[in-house]
């Protein structure tokens, strides 16, 4: 009797040692790691079917609004005219006006200011284009979390830098995807940017005003699913669309967010900011 209950212990302390295991899944990019099956300090909604039957786990999404806030203020875009929380949402108002100077800026509002030249030799301005300002919304989900059923891009804008300029996918006008060096990437300004046909200023690549001042691993927006977009390096390594996954994003710890979370990085390479959608699910925006 006493052998039987001492097996007995041992077993049970076998198992809950065995509980406590978490498996680590690796960062792409060579940095920290992960408890796998987690965004944030959240866990994923999923059943894991085995030979004892099937067990559910609970979805718990983090409320990262005061992040979200602070790293608008803290950049202090004047064209950011406000960040506030409403309900499940953060709402940015802005105008879209860049913070740094532009060719763009010719014959605009601003142009005695803001104009600048752009001297290189690859650079093609885009004919009768000028920014303009305009009043933008941008909803974003303040406890992002991954949906379950990724929807693809919308058209043109995906989310929001932390001057104030909309982010758009990687397609020009007509549904054409961007490549290097060709086709409306030549009228990127010195920044990044260039305005569309309607006038509104935009990204599709890496805003390099922001990066230069902040550094290549800097916090540079949010994408309209409410997760953060970071710049082309981490932990020190340049990140490539082969080191992502096919929304062009990953889970790893930040500066921001020491628990870590799903996030999406510019590269250089194609798709640039974001792949075959989003991650999470998106808000909306108006202007």
């Amino acid at each position: 009797m006493k052998k039987l209950i001492f097996a007995t212990v041992i077993i049970l302390g076998i198992g809950a040692i065995a509980c406590k295991e978490e498996t680590l899944r690796p960062n792409p990019s060579g940095g920290n790691t992960v408890p796998s099956g987690t965004v944030g300090t959240g866990t994923n909604t999923g059943t894991t079917s085995g030979s004892s039957g099937s067990t559910t786990t609970t979805t718990t999404a983090t409320d990262y609004s005061s992040i979200v806030q602070k790293a608008f203020s803290g950049y202090g875009a004047a064209s950011v005219s406000s960040v506030t929380v409403d309900g499940d949402y953060v709402v940015i108002k802005c105008t879209g006006v860049p913070d740094h100077k532009s060719p763009y800026f010719k014959n605009s509002t601003w142009e005695s200011s803001m104009y600048v030249a752009d001297t290189r030799s690859t650079f093609k301005q885009a004919p009768g284009s000028y920014v303009a300002a305009f009043n933008y919304t941008f909803r974003i989900p303040k406890a992002p979390k991954e949906s379950s059923s990724k929807k693809s891009l919308g058209t043109a804008t995906i989310g929001i830098a932390l001057n104030g300029v909309p982010l758009f996918n990687q397609y020009a006008a007509g549904n054409t995807a961007i490549s290097v060096g060709t086709g409306e990437y030549v009228s990127f300004d010195l920044y990044g940017g260039h305005p569309a046909p309607s006038l509104d200023y935009h990204y599709h690549i890496e805003p390099n005003f922001i990066t230069t001042a902040k550094g290549s691993d800097a916090l540079i927006g949010y994408l309209l699913d409410g997760f953060p977009v970071y710049g082309s390096k981490e932990n020190g390594k340049t990140v490539t669309s082969s080191s992502l996954d096919a929304y062009h994003g990953h889970t790893a710890v930040t500066k921001e967010y020491p628990n870590g979370i799903y996030h999406y990085h510019t590269t250089a390479d194609a798709p640039f900011i974001n792949g075959n959608g989003f991650f999470g699910t998106a808000g909306t925006w108006t202007k």
